[in-house]
């Protein structure tokens, strides 16, 4: 086996390189991440669901002849499917679901070669910031234990971070790769909306809020893996613009001199963490020393209209997923089933007409036109990624006699990601700040409609003048 102290922290491209090469096998990796699992998993709680015995079976088998062949991978235990495999949805109540299929994009990530060896840690059913759900526990922070590592693809964002996997799979309704991404120290890119398909399962969740992709330690990882999984499937109700060229090749061109709008304000104009402000504010000089023009202005949203048409699809999707998990569990659903904040927001959603539905939707796809406007002259919006550094685990717990406190809570942690998913662009956190904590503090970028080739070629530009890869967390293998 090739040691083990040149196989840490490789990206997946230079591990299938190894693969391909016959420098390493297949086998010897899932043995590696089985031992990192075991390892290291019961100091941060980030795989749930192993997978050991079907990854050794197919890194034993026949691996498919793609760019990423006998790379170690994880699955967020969240939307996305792998055939007979528990499935819980971070709820106590889906224990004992076992999918009959895998998902289409369970399928590319297959095709592409990788091997699942897990199912990684989410809040109940994805609807927080910080991933601490009462069923799974708390997913820990490799950076400090203390700290949450983001949700709610937290459990994933973790395994990267400590070096168990190279990248792992996510999904981000309200910014749940960004997150995440920005509290561990990783790249992690929310596609445009429906670039990659939720088939076969969906047409859209959330009416568009939820995209799927990945979180990695480098662009060319998340720029080759969205070419393999991108891309229509017959039914999908709408599809993204095709790119140009694959965006593997893209990240060596240079971005040219963007335009770049910048602001450390959120929507509703209140201040944040003097840690994100010096975050970005470096990364501002960063850009201008690149070359980029810089102005400081944002879009003009009216955040309570946001929050509000926000808050009516999340909640109704709330009770319209507990409504489908009493199906499949063949029992009525009841306040003692989920946490006091999963039932909250079900009562609400419960509450909420069709037409306040309708209206909703209406008012988002209002502002995403608004914000459109916005981009017609300025390729790049910038931001951090987030109003805060990680937060203490349990920061954000229901009171006894407030269960939407934690709710309420979530809007000064994460201010600036949401809109992404209401108006579909695609945007990208980029680790290029730690604090004096040494805490990870991302940079949200946000793209056009359609227009992931930009931030890929910024995001490599980025990569070589402030390579992060190289800074490893306190708890890693």
């Amino acid at each position: 086996m090739r040691g083990f102290d040149q196989l840490k922290f490789l990206d997946a491209t230079a591990l299938a390189g190894l693969v391909k090469n016959k420098k390493v096998k297949a086998k010897e990796l899932v043995e590696i991440t089985i031992e990192h699992i075991e390892k290291l998993n019961p100091q941060f709680n980030a795989v749930v669901t192993p997978m050991y015995d079907e990854a050794m079976k197919a890194a034993k088998g026949k691996i498919p002849a793609g760019p990423f062949a006998g790379v170690p991978f994880l699955v967020k235990d969240l939307v996305a499917s792998c055939k007979g495999v528990r499935m819980t949805f971070g709820t106590k109540n889906m224990k004992n679901y076992f999918p009959d299929h895998d998902s289409e994009l369970v399928s590319r990530y297959k095709k592409a070669g990788f091997i699942i060896v897990g199912k990684t840690n989410t809040p109940e059913l994805g609807l927080t910031p910080v991933t601490e759900s009462r069923f799974l526990g708390p997913c820990r922070n490799p950076w400090d234990l203390n700290r949450t590592a983001g949700g709610s693809s937290g459990g994933s964002a973790a395994s990267v971070a400590a070096g168990i996997v190279p990248a792992a799979h996510g999904n981000d309704g309200g910014g749940s790769i960004r997150i995440p991404a920005s509290c561990c120290g990783l790249f992690g890119l929310k596609p445009t909306r429906a670039r990659i398909s939720l088939a076969p399962d969906a047409g859209d969740v959330m009416s568009g809020l939820v995209n799927e992709h990945v979180l990695t330690r480098s662009v060319r990882d998340s720029a080759a893996i969205l070419d393999a999984t991108r891309g229509y499937v017959p039914g999908d109700p709408y599809v993204a613009p095709q790119p140009a060229r694959p965006y593997i090749e893209e990240i060596k061109k240079k971005p040219g001199r963007l335009r770049i709008a910048y602001t450390a304000q959120t929507l509703d104009g209140e201040g944040i963490d003097n840690d994100c402000v010096r975050a970005l504010n470096d990364a501002v000089r960063l850009c201008r020393k690149l070359g980029h023009k810089l102005t400081q202005k944002n879009p003009v949203v009216d955040r309570k209209i946001l929050g509000g048409a926000f808050n009516v699809i999340w909640a109704a999707n709330c009770a319209a997923t507990i409504d489908w998990i009493a199906k499949i569990v063949g029992r009525k659903a009841a306040p003692q089933d989920y946490e006091p904040l999963t039932w909250a927001l079900y009562e609400q959603g419960k509450k909420f007409t069709s037409g306040d539905y309708l209206t909703a939707v209406e008012k988002i796809q209002k502002i995403s036109r608004d914000v459109a406007r916005f981009f017609m002259d300025f390729e790049i919006f910038m931001t951090p990624t987030m109003g805060e550094p990680p937060l203490t685990i349990g920061e954000m717990d229901a009171a006894s006699d407030d269960p939407l406190k934690g709710w309420r809570r979530s809007a000064k942690f994460v201010p600036f990601t949401p809109l992404c998913n209401a108006t579909g662009q695609p945007a990208m956190s980029v680790p290029l700040h730690w604090n004096e904590q040494n805490l990870p503090i991302g940079i949200q970028f946000v793209g056009r409609y359609g227009d992931e080739t930009t931030l890929f070629r910024l995001a490599a530009q980025l990569e070589k003048e402030c390579p992060w890869a190289k800074r490893i967390p306190f708890v890693s293998v």
